[in-house]
């Protein structure tokens, strides 16, 4: 797919797309209609990032947020009569912005894309991590992303991308997924947050000591 150099961006304080990953979104703000029409009548691209810092003094203005994020492809646009929209993206590839372009109510921003040479996660990696993913959602094991985890058609790519996606994980713990220079790196670095998570269930709440700082 030939992507544009130059693409709509829709921040959000709670949102990271992957690649290959469906994101369901409701569009009501003025500004961001505006931005669904314009994608809709061009290349239907819209890159989604996440905001950063203390974003909420500035929401409608210019806001700061992480250089990286994912574009994704508008595979359904449903108008509403008020004027507002449910969109469906599927993700396509991450970018890194280059420059910020304010010259319509939306923000837009010049990026560079991530090459799709992911590569490949071997055996044990792939193994591993499938273990993990099953002790993490042990306590949903008839959910749709458990029964997901073993299906053997799924490529290393998606496996990864998808759950980096789905999991119950801080939005800041997806950023630094998305970061990721290799599909190896993601995978490693969402196998130790798990392992984290793990860990912390395990060990309960910690009750504050004489000795914790505050």
């Amino acid at each position: 797919m030939d992507l544009p150099s130059i693409i709509p961006v829709f921040p959000l304080p709670n949102v990271v797309l992957f690649p290959g990953v469906p994101l369901p979104l409701h569009i009501f703000e003025p500004r961001y209609r505006d931005m669904v029409r314009d994608a809709s009548a061009g290349h239907e691209i819209i890159g989604m990032v996440l905001l950063r810092g203390d974003w909420r003094p500035h929401y409608h203005e210019k806001p700061d947020i992480f250089a990286t994020g994912c574009a994704g492809k508008l595979v359904n646009v449903e108008s509403l009569p008020d004027g507002r929209y449910n969109i469906l993206l599927h993700g396509q590839r991450e970018f890194t912005i280059r420059r910020h372009l304010f010259e319509k109510p939306y923000r837009q921003a010049e990026v560079g894309w991530r090459s799709t040479a992911y590569g490949a996660l071997d055996g044990s990696c792939r193994g591993g991590l499938i273990n993990l993913l099953s002790r993490f959602l042990q306590a949903k094991p008839s959910t749709p992303a458990h029964r997901l985890l073993h299906d053997r058609s799924l490529s290393d790519e998606l496996l990864v991308n998808f759950f980096s996606y789905a999991l119950d994980l801080a939005a800041l713990e997806k950023q630094g997924l998305l970061e990721a220079q290799t599909l190896m790196a993601r995978a490693e670095r969402l196998r130790e947050i798990i392992e984290f998570h793990l860990e912390e269930a395990r060990l309960g709440p910690k009750a504050p000591g004489p000795d914790r700082c505050h």
